[in-house]
């Protein structure tokens, strides 16, 4: 593919976000959240998902104007202090990475003011990379843990048909270094439909078997997965119950949609429910004394004896510090048809 210097691929967004109907700041904001996704090497949920952003937008599965608003929470229950931290929003399916970034925005300025804030997120839109608002939360020097649902496109365990999502589950660890974060950004499929994807668009199997074929059988082979719709959870019955306990977190807690209820049609999958919790460390210890334990749980990886010498083992969002240096060194690297369809706004 070629690369693109980042800001190039910034401004170019910026336009077509402009294009799509987005205003000024939201515009601007939405465009970095796309443009940072693919710079930090997640290609999948970058870039490469914008025309699917872009038709969300004109099938009405998305409305670029709204913003999301409060339904209950600080000033609308009580003034006892737990009820002061754990607020309601309705997302109006505004842009769903616009909506993620506020409610994760405000879930940290309650945890600054209350220790923790949790912000319950109903009827929203995808929100592109959940890792966005890890790291968002990792900035501001909060620990955090955000999910999502999704349309029903896992099994659940025992049964052939998707009635489960793949739930993508963020948790965030702040750094002692700013941006040496611990991010952890995973769905409950071992691998997101944006990775088969990726894997069958260039011909590879997956390295490990990801899901069944039409067969029933477990298989490393992409397409058969996507044809067969039976994505394997992670961990086998684990992840399929811990994907049933996030969508009944974030449904009954926000007030929106369970999975089953979202429709199954990935360019009309709207109204999805999410959850945003920070923690201020400050709020317990000192940052410095936090710092002592993780940068000593990281050290005890480090000395870990690898199968591998040439791949160590890594914590989970170190690669993506190594891609983004490469990335805005180099540029990023852009699919040549969808950077030809954003500059002529094609899409």
């Amino acid at each position: 593919m070629p690369r693109i210097a980042y800001s190039d691929l910034y401004d170019v967004l910026v336009r077509a976000c402009e294009h799509l109907g987005l205003r000024e700041e939201r515009a601007a904001l939405c465009a970095r959240l796309f443009a940072e996704t693919t710079r930090d090497g997640v290609y999948t949920h970058g870039v490469n998902r914008f025309p699917r952003f872009a038709e969300m937008v004109r099938n009405g599965s998305i409305d670029v104007a709204a913003v999301p608003v409060r339904v209950t929470g600080a000033a609308a229950v009580s003034q006892a202090p737990i009820s002061q931290a754990i607020e309601r929003w309705d997302g109006r399916l505004g842009p769903g990475n616009l909506n993620a970034y506020a409610a994760m925005e405000r879930a940290i300025a309650l945890a600054r003011e209350y220790g923790l804030g949790c912000v319950a997120l109903a009827n929203t839109n995808h929100w592109m990379r959940g890792g966005s608002y890890g790291w968002q939360a990792a900035d501001a020097g909060v620990f955090a843990i955000c999910w999502t649902n999704t349309l029903p496109n896992l099994p659940a365990w025992g049964a052939t048909t998707p009635t489960l999502g793949n739930n993508p589950l963020v948790i965030a660890v702040p750094g002692p270094e700013m941006g040496h974060h611990v991010v952890l950004d995973m769905a409950m499929s071992q691998f997101s439909y944006g990775s088969l994807s990726a894997y069958k668009d260039r011909g590879a199997l997956l390295p490990v078997p990801g899901g069944y074929n039409s067969a029933g059988e477990l298989t490393r082979d992409p397409g058969a997965i996507e044809a067969s719709g039976r994505a394997l959870p992670i961990g086998y019955w684990k992840g399929a119950g811990l994907s049933l306990v996030l969508d009944m977190f974030a449904a009954m807690l926000s007030g929106g949609l369970a999975a089953h209820q979202i429709p199954r049609e990935s360019t009309r999958e709207s109204g999805v429910s999410q959850f945003f919790l920070a923690i201020n460390p400050r709020a317990v210890s000192t940052v410095a004394a936090l710092d002592r334990i993780g940068e000593g749980i990281l050290q005890s990886l480090r000395d870990a004896v690898p199968v591998d010498t040439a791949n160590p083992p890594r914590y989970p969002g170190e690669q993506t510090l190594t891609l983004r240096k490469e990335n805005l060194r180099f540029g990023v690297p852009v699919d040549a048809d969808i950077w030809a369809r954003l500059q002529g706004l094609s899409f």
